[in-house]
């Protein structure tokens, strides 16, 4: 990996252009970030008021590119290129701690996945038995051909799931673009005029920072993004083109979820938005509601079947990694011989079998269980990689920059609001 010195003539004179590699996996890290939490997204942002939204607005961007940078450079930091995540954790931080924190990864990103697989299952018998007046299908056989046909993208292989992925991606993204040009005629000033408290607008930007950090986390996918940059430009340049890549990841999902959220938030008041929380429903549902509109009320499950197809993607990829990096490593511990095709092939089979059982089963507890990864998740995408710049030689040319303070403080800040809105649930 070049030194950062070096870094600045190579992007300023000999950096290759811009290719359909990078605009692949651009799409595939958006489609990541954005699953169906867009859909409730202005809602639990929006509450607060326009202003303290505005400024979080501001920060959001940079929080969402230096985070994911972070993580990203931990990745290529290693001395073995083609080390996965879970294979650096260990070399720079030691067997014991390498196991608990891929442990760790692990049941961050599992859980998301297996509520993607209950999503998409309700997602697509509710537009089977309201919008196509349809009876209901076999709940059972329907989640069965909708994982089998998910995963079947994984395991042929990363070229077809970032082209599925931007086949999903590119509606999606024209679809939040149209419906929030849509409701513009809609937007009312009553927001503007409400100027809350210093100790409100603090309040209110620590409980909505961890809403947006997680609707823009794309860190599941990141680690196999490190391996692909490193594969496609070499292990001394793959930094500065996966950074180039993530800038244009965080402006893309900057221009078209905020555009989103604003153009929701303003066409609604602050009753609306608390009347939708406690409806529980999305922000879809409330508007077709509201402004008895058909076509909201179709793009709804179009929206969350892109959203969560594209994301289950570059979940599957983090969850998968985990549990790859635990069995290794467990295996390794007991002297147990390693075949990585064996591995792989257990491991498909088990989310398979899972997510299978977990979508027929529909069961309740999984949104504990998804606000239960946050803090581990903010902990692997914040906090360790401005760790290891700190303590890790390797990683020693990235000291003594703000942004590394200025992520450190909003990974504290996203970690102890989580954890005390899960105190306030239990």
């Amino acid at each position: 990996m070049k030194s950062q010195s070096n870094a600045i003539p190579l992007e300023q004179s000999t950096m290759k252009r811009w290719s359909k590699f990078d605009t692949s996996w651009v799409m595939g890290l958006f489609g990541t970030a954005v699953g169906a939490g867009v859909l409730f997204l202005p809602i639990n942002a929006g509450m607060g008021g326009f202003w303290p939204l505005v400024f979080i607005a501001i920060i959001i961007g940079p929080m969402t590119y230096l985070a994911h940078q972070g993580l990203c450079r931990f990745v290529l930091s290693s001395s073995k290129p083609g080390s996965d995540v879970t294979e650096v954790v260990e070399e720079h931080f030691g067997k014991t701690a390498g196991m608990l924190i891929t442990l760790l990864y692990f049941f961050a990103i599992y859980p998301i996945l297996l509520i993607y697989g209950v999503g998409i299952t309700n997602t697509v018998d509710s537009f089977i038995v309201n919008q196509l007046q349809l009876p209901s299908p076999n709940r059972a056989l329907l989640s069965i051909v909708l994982i089998v046909a998910m995963m079947s993208v994984m395991l042929v292989g990363e070229k077809l799931m970032l082209k599925v992925t931007e086949w999903l991606v590119y509606p999606l993204s024209g679809i939040l673009l149209i419906l929030s040009v849509f409701l513009i005629p809609e937007w009312n000033t009553s927001m503007l005029s409400e100027f809350p408290s210093a100790m409100d607008f603090t309040s209110t930007i620590w409980l909505t920072i961890p809403v947006l950090v997680f609707s823009f986390n794309h860190s599941p996918a990141i680690s196999s993004f490190a391996l692909s940059q490193q594969r496609e430009y070499g292990a001394s340049e793959a930094e500065i083109y996966a950074s180039r890549t993530l800038k244009r990841t965080s402006t893309l999902l900057m221009a078209f979820v905020m555009l989103f959220v604003f153009s929701c938030v303003l066409s609604l008041t602050p009753a609306d938005l608390q009347q939708a929380k406690i409806e529980n429903i999305s922000i879809l549902s409330y508007l077709a509601n509201k402004f008895e509109s058909p076509y909201i009320s179709y793009l709804g499950p179009l929206i969350a079947f892109l959203a969560i197809g594209s994301s289950f993607f570059g979940h599957y990829l983090g969850a998968r990694e985990g549990l790859h990096g635990l069995v290794v490593k467990i295996s390794r511990g007991a002297n147990l011989p390693i075949n990585n095709n064996i591995i792989g092939k257990s491991i498909a089979l088990f989310f398979l079998v899972t997510l299978w059982v977990v979508a027929t089963l529909n069961p309740s507890v999984l949104d504990m269980i998804e606000s239960l990864g946050g803090p581990i998740i903010a902990m692997i995408l914040f906090i360790m990689p401005m760790y290891a710049i700190r303590k890790i030689p390797a990683m020693q040319k990235y000291r003594g920059k703000f942004g590394n303070v200025f992520v450190t403080i909003m990974g504290l800040i996203a970690i102890s609001s989580t954890i005390y809105k899960l105190c306030l649930s239990f």
